[in-house]
């Protein structure tokens, strides 16, 4: 089956996640990715556990569906590899802190001439320009930034950190969106182009509801728990066992939820709760009222009762949970696949399921270096010239 991005090369020299995750949905839409690891350790992610008989699962996890090589890019002829790569590649993917590659000689104002259609795409924490781009950023200092962190939590707790690398993944899927649009220009016009994305910028641009409520009135977004500023009741409540999310979020499954439920329908007339906007002023209140019906019954009871009376709801789960839930196993969201050393391993699915061309997984991720030979074959390479690479010890 020919996939959408079939025919598309893509040369990735980032580690660690966002840009990883960014090439990884390449890939998994049929791109060509050649993944260039600093010689000789390789990604920064391979020294992470656990381990499977000394690879990374973490570095499985976001470098499926690519072709690996590791190259001294310090030497003349690391660099001149690159660069032969780079005359054959569509795209170019790097994560360094703004500079690193105009001292390698391997910035976009270089690579452009080289290609002159080339995609070239660096995500870093803060961005290519402005006071804080110099600056080392992982993604929790650009939670911080972001204003992610001080509207996470508990009323009257301490900022959190949201439980995944979020401004990692959102800066990898604006790296995505960018370069699909940058190719699609390329394909009318012939022209590459340079693409900046930051952490800080991707998560922030997600901030929308947050931003309408501080441009608007001057609100500024702060920690509320599970609970929603604007609408109520759409929380986590607590059952006599345990957790659920309730969302009866507009006056229709609001009234449902306080006959059918709740049986009480003299909160629909309590002046506190008579309007949606009422009700998230008094979200307190109605937190407590809520939960003390909700606690004489267990967690499935209510979750029966919910569905039957068709209001938004949910569970909880712990991550396994999650993983071995009835659903998500049935969307595919968790594949397996043969590696070579780990052998019957699992990871992530695709979320997004295309017709036509559907996502596909065809390569675990690569051993290190464990396409060198192959890929400078195909550049013309000889086995000769290989051989001596291997002495001077350009590649792994």
């Amino acid at each position: 089956m020919i996939q959408a991005l079939h025919g598309m090369k893509v040369i990735d020299l980032s580690q660690v996640l966002a840009g990883p995750y960014c090439t990884m949905v390449l890939g998994d839409m049929g791109a060509d990715i050649i993944k260039v690891e600093k010689f000789p350790t390789g990604d920064t992610t391979r020294t992470m556990g656990p381990y499977i008989d000394n690879e990374s699962y973490m570095y499985m996890m976001v470098n499926r569906n690519k072709r690996g090589m590791c190259l001294d890019l310090k030497s003349k002829e690391g660099r001149q590899i690159l660069i032969d790569l780079i005359k054959t590649a569509d795209v170019f993917v790097e994560n360094y802190r703004p500079g690193v590659m105009k001292k390698l000689g391997i910035d976009y104002e270089t690579l452009k001439e080289v290609n002159p259609a080339l995609i070239y795409c660096s995500i870093s924490g803060y961005g290519q320009t402005g006071p804080s781009s110099k600056k080392g950023g992982f993604d929790i200092m650009a939670q911080g930034m972001s204003g992610l962190m001080d509207m996470t939590g508990e009323k009257d707790g301490k900022p959190v950190k949201v439980g995944i690398a979020i401004h990692d993944i959102a800066a990898a899927q604006t790296a995505v969106q960018s370069i699909l649009s940058a190719y699609i220009y390329r394909l009318k016009s012939g022209k590459g182009q340079y693409i900046d994305v930051s952490l800080v910028d991707s998560g922030l641009a997600w901030t929308v509801w947050e931003a309408a409520a501080y441009f608007g009135k001057g609100d500024v977004a702060k920690r509320n728990g599970t609970a929603h500023r604007a609408s109520a009741p759409y929380q986590g409540y607590e059952t006599k066992d345990g957790f659920i999310l309730i969302g009866a979020a507009n006056q229709k499954l609001w009234e449902t939820f306080c006959i059918d439920v709740m049986d009480k329908p003299e909160w629909i007339k309590d002046p506190r709760y008579i309007t949606n906007s009422h009700r998230a002023q008094h979200v307190d209140d109605l937190e407590i009222e809520i939960e003390e019906i909700l606690k004489e019954e267990n967690s499935k009871h209510w979750l029966g009762l919910l569905e039957q009376y068709g209001i938004p709801s949910g569970p909880i789960y712990s991550y396994d949970q999650t993983l071995n839930d009835p659903h998500i196993q049935a969307r595919e969201m968790v594949l397996q696949y043969e590696h070579p050393i780990g052998g019957l391993m699992q990871t992530l699915g695709f979320p997004a399921k295309l017709s036509e061309t559907p996502g596909q997984l065809t390569k675990a991720a690569p051993l290190i270096g464990q396409h060198n030979q192959e890929v400078l074959k195909e550049l013309g390479y000889s086995s000769k010239d290989i051989d001596q690479l291997k002495e001077k010890t350009v590649i792994t």
